[in-house]
C-alpha cells in the first residue's frame, strides 16, 4: 500500500507466531482445546503471537506458561509453516514457527479465556486432521517424519 500524498509504503508482511508440541516421557502430546475463534473447540499445540522485541524461544515459554501454566525444557525448532488467521473480518498472513519440548511439570492452571481444556494425546493415535489449522497439520506431519514414522519413540533432547 502506497500513500498517494507522501509516498509512504506499507508492506503487508506476515505476523509471526509460535507453537510447541510438548511430549511427556510416556509419549503423550499436550494439546489444548481452543476456547476462542478461529478454531474454537478444536485441538492445537499451545502457542501464540510473538511480541515486538521478543525472541521466538522466549515467546514459546511465555505462551506455554500463560496458556497451560507449565514450564518446559529441551526446546528445539521443528519447522515453519505459512498460515492464515481470520480475526475481526480480516485474514492476516502468519508465519508459524513450530517447536518441540518436554514438560518440567505436567499440570498447571490454564487460561480459561484462551483454553477450553488441556488434553494429553498418545502420539501413536494422534491424527493431524484434528488440529485447528493447516499449518499445525503440516507441522505434525513434519514431527512424524522426524521420528522416522515411528511416533512411539519420545522426542529426545
Amino acid at each position: 500500500m502506497i500513500c498517494a500524498v507522501c509516498g509512504f509504503r506499507l508492506y503487508f508482511n506476515p505476523a509471526v507466531a509460535v507453537a510447541v508440541f510438548i511430549q511427556r516421557n510416556d509419549g503423550s502430546i499436550l494439546l489444548i482445546r481452543r476456547a476462542k475463534d478461529p478454531g474454537a473447540g478444536l485441538l492445537a499445540p499451545p502457542g501464540g503471537f510473538i511480541d515486538i522485541g521478543e525472541r521466538a524461544e522466549s515467546a514459546v515459554h511465555r505462551e506455554v506458561l500463560e496458556e497451560v501454566g507449565i514450564r518446559i525444557c529441551g526446546l528445539k525448532f521443528l519447522c515453519s509453516q505459512p498460515n492464515e488467521y481470520l480475526f475481526d473480518g480480516v485474514t492476516y498472513p502468519v508465519l508459524d514457527l513450530f517447536f518441540t519440548a518436554q514438560p518440567i511439570e505436567t499440570e498447571g492452571a490454564c487460561d480459561s479465556e484462551e483454553v477450553h481444556a488441556v488434553e494429553w494425546h498418545p502420539a501413536t493415535t494422534l491424527q493431524g486432521d484434528g488440529l485447528a489449522f493447516p499449518s499445525m497439520r503440516a507441522a505434525w506431519q513434519a514431527w512424524l517424519e522426524g521420528c522416522a514414522g515411528n511416533a512411539r519413540d519420545p522426542v529426545v533432547g
